[in-house]
């Protein structure tokens, strides 16, 4: 008898793969959680990129823009997607638009390297060597980036590399975009 139950942690096991592999069948990989877009950008202080080190300066992620519109890019030194998606920023830099960068779960002496080296599409680097602001914005990885109002709201996003042009002037513009009305009361 005592077999028996010897077998039920396996039998168990087999159920929980059998339906992760069935749900991992059903899913669209194409679709991304965009879980953040229409909040406002989550409030997190991180000190900005002064040379290779961290500080002293702090910035709040939130007012980052200035009360402009902006992207954030989460990307890393050691991140391969990160240097592929690279002269994409640097063009949008060349445009004018604003891109602030957060350096995340990187050394600030690796990421001092890999601008200098790729060259800074950043108007300021934010270091989260910790990662909290990748828990704040529910990042699955570098690089992911993501279209802010000027109001501070969250308005778009693309995980992965930024490459397709497209998509690129889907973030940008919707980051451009005048922002609705208040309704207002109808007449009787």
């Amino acid at each position: 008898m005592s077999r028996w139950f010897a077998l039920i942690p396996l039998v168990v096991l087999v159920a929980l793969a059998a339906l992760f592999i069935g749900w991992s069948l059903q899913r669209d990989p194409s679709v991304k959680p965009d879980a953040l877009v229409g909040q406002a950008v989550p409030e997190t202080v991180l000190p900005m990129l002064t040379g290779d080190v961290a500080g002293p300066g702090h910035v709040d992620l939130k007012t980052a823009g200035v009360g402009k519109p902006m992207l954030i890019n989460v990307f890393a030194s050691w991140c391969a997607p990160c240097r592929i998606e690279h002269p994409k920023l640097m063009a949008l830099r060349e445009q004018g638009v604003a891109v602030v960068g957060v350096a995340w779960k990187d050394d600030p002496v690796a990421t001092r390297a890999f601008l200098d080296e790729l060259g800074d599409p950043y108007s300021m680097v934010l270091v989260d060597r910790e990662g909290r602001a990748g828990l704040d914005l529910g990042i699955t990885g570098a690089p992911e980036t993501f279209a802010v109002d000027a109001m501070g709201r969250i308005v778009g996003k693309v995980s992965g590399p930024l490459l397709d042009d497209a998509e690129i002037d889907r973030l940008v513009d919707a980051m451009q975009a005048p922002p609705r009305p208040l309704p207002t009361a109808t007449a009787r």
